[in-house]
């Protein structure tokens, strides 16, 4: 292990007491310009504005990193309970606003940069998004270690520090290209390594058994390749309490830099080879799996994370309990946030067993009271399977414990269903067959004492259908966390003049209590309440505009702006939208035109670098818009945007500016989502299936201020039995003529047959998605979507009321509810001295 660096000249009190750092303008000015001038060595020559923002992100760094200490100390000395969550992901978007924001420096530090002629938006401009993350399962576990701090819970976040993101989203000719994404080009001054906490991580190898010299054997885990995992801490600030929890990532490099005997010889790739293969591990989030080698390194880096963030978390139980593990059970909690990282499972096991000599008995019983797995999907090809071989070969100790535990498992489910041997197959941790898998899903329901969906159909749907046999076996295991997202980032943060009325109306308290919202609702009926409300929207639709003129789209505010971004999948249905363009299209071609009410299309998502249907959905979208955007009749009607590299930074624009929220995935598919709820608390209203949290949209702000649509999630499953979408589409004249734009080559004049396998997905019976069977439903809709629009005075007030009924959805709800009935953590509040924020 590498040697832990510890100062035994001065008393660690005396290099850590020192006194609280100035909030004000002058205090921050002062230790900005030392950051700038003296830390940095900058002066009035520098010509890179890296290092104003650089300079800016230290001062407001020295404040978090106070709270920070304090924190850590106050937890301490509490001897409390503590969880620990297990992420491949973190979508954290950008750091120095939401630090700002948490501490209640914006005003003040706005102040301190205009004494040098800054301003503070350009200079937060120049932070990349952080690439940690792809989609909705980062983002919510951002927005919950967020929660976690407001309400002082101890939680610790673990994940891998990826040295590019997933990728840099351009086109050409209308197709997605991925470019790196090194967002860390230029540092980043958020994180803190921690060298003195590096872990080393066994790969490949061998295993023995060997005598321990109390008549029983230890399993050695020899001849392995080594990796090292290097820490390193990112702070997440709570909301004004003094709070800053810890976002632990884990970064890979070799045991030795290079082979100095191949350097020697001249061979100079191979003397660097051992490096370049460890550091693969944390070089690119999510590789692409579609290869065998992409899958090897994507279990690679869900074992290092496991393994790493394990042995981290029993080195500081041993710091403070030694080697008595009879309280462990009851003071951690490890929630796994989806399948990636299941193998703490076996893992758990390992250490205990082998590294800190417990017997199996006593490592299943800590292991199976503290692991918690919850489940982000209901497709059953999405639930992560290894090969045997694979598996074995990378982790050949893990295997032989999960068979281990699989064999036990198996009995109890022949306990309970004599000679069921189908079920036993179906339930078993492996699935047998001519190329046998580790199905990680069930090892995770297997190992956890709770197993829980992210909104109520998605959960329902879970017991039933996809984990009946385990919900059966174990329904005490089985219950729902509705998923939220923070209000700080989502509305306070990223719209911020909606909250100055929202603070102005009602007062400061929905920040950390939402259901303060339903006080919104008073004022719906109040003209002028809407008029400002109407003002607002009208600015953050010019920021809005500002992001497509960049790419040259050019409209005004009145048109509707209609907005779906989210991950390119299939089951998310962009198709539908885009049959819904093209027919609007044929509308206005035909001269159908009344009633019209001016629309501006916008879409946003990345397909993953395999998913070459998700990509050529892509291609469609782009090839509809240039048609549309370059036609002189759609001019003023109609414009359709797909927004390259949709991030965190980007939909914090979109969000306050988007009209309708388009959340039209086929019912039964869409385990929760986030961004409808983005949506609403903004003020967008939202068109959608009952599919995932928008039931419970639907129920909290009601029929009449919501646009349902489409088949229900039942009524999926029925027509799957006599689909015929070739005979919806001879019924219907108007989706006819959209077939025939799409299949004549309209959209693609030269380059003739390229949406054949999208045309012929559209027409399959066997089209998994429906989309023929919802289009009926969902053009209907759209019209009552834009009779609304029309009358802007019943548009606003449905605005406010989905505003107001957004309570729910906070993430704060969601991390009580985690907090109640799995985690069982109590609140505990990190005081700084000369701190005037307390807590909430």
């Amino acid at each position: 292990m590498p040697t832990r660096y510890v100062c035994n000249i001065i008393p660690p009190s005396k290099l850590t007491e020192l006194p609280p750092l100035s909030m004000d303008r002058e205090g921050l000015a002062n230790d900005y310009k030392g950051y700038f001038g003296r830390f940095l060595g900058r002066d009035e020559s520098c010509v890179s504005k890296h290092y104003l923002y650089f300079a800016l992100a230290l001062t407001i760094r020295d404040r978090l990193m106070e709270r920070w200490k304090s924190t850590n100390r106050a937890y301490d000395e509490s001897n409390c309970s503590r969880t620990y969550y297990l992420s491949m992901e973190y979508l954290l978007g950008r750091c120095l606003g939401n630090a700002m924001l948490n501490l209640g420096l914006e005003d003040e530090m706005n102040g301190a940069l205009e004494k040098y002629g800054l301003n503070l938006e350009e200079l937060a401009e120049l932070e990349h998004d952080a690439g940690l993350g792809n989609g909705g399962l980062g983002r919510l576990a951002a927005c919950f270690l967020d929660s976690c701090a407001t309400l002082q819970l101890p939680v610790i976040g673990y994940g891998l520090r990826y040295e590019y993101g997933m990728f840099r989203q351009e086109f050409n000719n209308g197709y997605q290209v991925e470019e790196p994404d090194h967002w860390l080009r230029d540092g980043n001054p958020w994180e803190l390594e921690r060298p003195e906490y590096t872990q080393r991580i066994k790969f490949g190898g061998r295993t023995e058994h060997v005598d321990d010299g109390h008549g029983g054997w230890r399993v050695r885990w020899v001849d392995s390749h080594d990796v090292l995992a290097v820490p390193y801490d990112i702070p997440i600030p709570g909301y004004h309490n003094g709070t800053v929890n810890t976002l632990r990532l884990w970064k890979a490099e070799a045991t030795d830099v290079f082979d100095l005997g191949e350097f020697n010889a001249g061979r100079y790739p191979e003397s660097v080879a051992a490096k370049n293969a460890a550091e693969n591990i944390t070089m690119v989030l999510y590789p692409n799996d579609a290869m065998e080698l992409g899958k090897e390194t994507r279990l690679r880096q869900q074992y290092f994370l496991t393994s790493a963030s394990l042995q981290d978390i029993l080195r500081d139980w041993v710091r403070r309990y030694g080697e008595d593990f009879s309280q462990f059970a009851e003071k951690n909690r490890f929630q796994l946030n989806d399948t990636h990282p299941t193998s703490v499972v076996p893992e758990l096991m390992r250490l205990l067993m082998d590294e800190h000599g417990l017997g199996w008995d006593k490592a299943w019983e800590i292991t199976s009271h503290t692991v918690a797995y919850t489940n982000h999907t209901l497709l059953p090809e999405a639930l992560e399977k290894w090969p045997v071989s694979m598996f074995g070969s990378l982790l050949p100790r893990l295997l032989e414990i999960i068979y281990e535990i699989n064999a036990r498992f198996l009995i109890e489910v022949a306990r309970c269903w004599p000679g069921d041997t189908d079920r036993q197959a179906r339930m078993s941790i492996i699935e047998e067959g001519e190329n046998p898998q580790v199905r990680m899903a069930h090892l995770a329901i297997v190992a956890s004492f709770s197993v829980n969906g992210v909104a109520a159909l998605h959960t329902r749907l879970l017991k039933h259908g996809l984990f009946h046999d385990f919900y059966q076996l174990w329904p005490q295991k089985f219950n729902n966390k509705t998923n939220g997202v923070t209000p700080r980032r989502w509305l306070a943060k990223c719209n911020p003049d909606l909250a100055h009325l929202i603070t102005e109306t009602i007062g400061d308290g929905w920040t950390t209590d939402l259901s303060q919202l339903r006080r919104l609702s008073l004022h719906a009926e109040n003209p002028e309440f809407r008029a400002r409300w109407r003002s607002i929207k009208h600015v953050n639709k010019k920021r809005l505009l500002a992001l497509k003129a960049q790419h040259g789209i050019q409209i005004d505010t009145h048109f509707l702006f209609d907005v779906q971004v989210k991950r390119i999948h299939e089951y998310k249905r962009q198709l539908l939208n885009v049959l819904h363009i093209i027919h609007l299209y044929d509308r206005i071609k035909r001269g159908d035109m009344e009633g019209w009410v001016p629309r501006c299309v916008l879409i946003s998502g990345k397909a993953a670098p395999g998913y070459w249907m998700a990509k050529l959905i892509i291609k469609l979208i782009n090839n509809v818009a240039d048609v549309v955007n370059h036609d002189p009749k759609a001019d003023e009607a109609l414009k359709v945007f797909f927004l390259p590299n949709y991030g965190v930074s980007a939909m914090e624009i979109i969000c306050p500016g988007a009209d309708l929220s388009e959340q039209i995935s086929t019912a039964g598919k869409e385990a929760s989502g986030t961004g409808n709820m983005k949506f609403m608390m903004n003020g967008a209203i939202t068109i959608g299936t009952l599919d995932g949290a928008n039931i419970e949209i639907l129920e909290e702000v009601g029929n009449e201020n919501f646009f349902l649509f489409g088949l229900k999630a039942e009524e999926v499953e029925a027509a799957r039995h006599h689909y015929d979408p070739n005979a919806i589409i001879a019924g219907d004249e108007e989706l006819q003529r959209v077939m025939h734009l799409l299949e004549c080559g309209h959209f693609n004049q030269f380059e003739p047959g390229i949406f054949d396998p999208i045309l012929h997905s559209l027409r399959s019976p066997h089209d998994p998605w429906l989309t023929i069977a919802d289009f009926r439903s969902y053009i209907d809709t759209q019209r009552r979507v834009a009779e609304a629009y029309r009358d802007q005075e019943h548009w606003t007030r449905m605005a406010i009321l989905n505003t107001a009924a957004s309570g729910r959805f906070s993430t704060d709800r969601t991390i009580k509810e985690y907090n109640a009935d799995i985690w069982k953590l109590e609140q505990i509040p990190a005081y700084l001295a000369g701190s005037t924020q307390s807590s909430p």
